[in-house]
């Protein structure tokens, strides 16, 4: 059975970095993209970023290019979130997923605020 472990969120001042962490189980990781998502309250999940098997990320979501930055080890079976110079606007729970999956883990917090 897939299942998604993510870790890393927290509380930060605008202008911080955190580094999530995906880690997975029940699946072939090398072979499939990964996505992160976040919903912030009242608002529908939303796209952050997609990467593929290889580590190239197909994309990013428009609010956080250049701040966010998408990676993975497919010996792990992990995939990460390096993220900078957040804004309030980033509060959300994070989550990941195998792309296809209809599975999704507890997701972490993320708080920007000063």
């Amino acid at each position: 059975q897939e299942k998604f472990v993510e870790s890393g969120g927290g509380r930060v001042q605008p202008g911080g970095s955190l580094r999530l962490a995906c880690v997975t189980s029940g699946f072939t990781f090398r072979f499939y993209e990964m996505n992160w998502y976040r919903q912030a309250p009242g608002q529908e999940r939303e796209l952050v970023a997609r990467i593929a098997p290889s580590g190239v990320v197909r994309k990013y979501g428009d609010s956080v290019k250049g701040r966010f930055t998408a990676s993975r080890s497919n010996a792990d079976a992990t995939a990460w979130l390096q993220m900078d110079n957040l804004k309030p606007e980033d509060t959300a729970v994070y989550y990941c997923q195998k792309v296809g999956s209809t599975t999704w883990g507890q997701g972490t917090q993320v708080t920007v605020s000063s």
